[in-house]
């Protein structure tokens, strides 16, 4: 099912542990929804390079097993973790943050991917953070 014209719902619902139903449920297909919409933003201030998608939508135990917590954005279908060929980690945050689009959180996570966000709430005003998450822990990207 497409979720917006590049993205479908098994691709923002992909996980390797198979073991669970990662299924969301309908407040969070609509915020899978908004996310999509927010990648196709995303696309377009990346000259339209692809985007692969290595976790987006993660539930309870999918969220558990890969040990993140959980007021992760992952569990509301509002967070994505990207990686865009030939594009470093950096070079897409910098093109995010100079874009001017309504971010909520854009991160540099270990130099190996992007986490990119939309507002948990649809009404809800774009935070614009950016961080840098690496071995020496979480700061404000600079």
């Amino acid at each position: 099912m497409n979720l917006s014209a590049h993205f479908t719902l098994d691709e923002l619902t992909h996980t390797d542990h198979r073991e669970f139903d990662n299924i969301p449920n309908d407040s969070e297909l609509a915020n899978l929804v908004r996310l999509a919409d927010f990648l196709e933003q995303v696309k377009v201030v990346l000259g339209g390079k692809p985007i692969m998608v290595n976790s987006a939508f993660r539930c309870k135990e999918v969220n558990d097993a890969v040990g993140s917590k959980d007021t992760s954005q992952h569990r509301r279908g509002c967070a994505a973790d990207i990686r865009v060929p030939g594009l470093t980690p950096d070079e897409v945050v910098k093109a995010i943050i100079a874009s001017g689009i309504g971010y909520d959180q854009v991160i540099r996570e270990f130099d190996r991917w992007t986490h990119i966000s939309v507002p948990n709430d649809v009404s809800g005003t774009p935070r614009r953070q950016a961080l840098i998450i690496d071995k020496a822990g979480t700061r404000v990207y600079a």
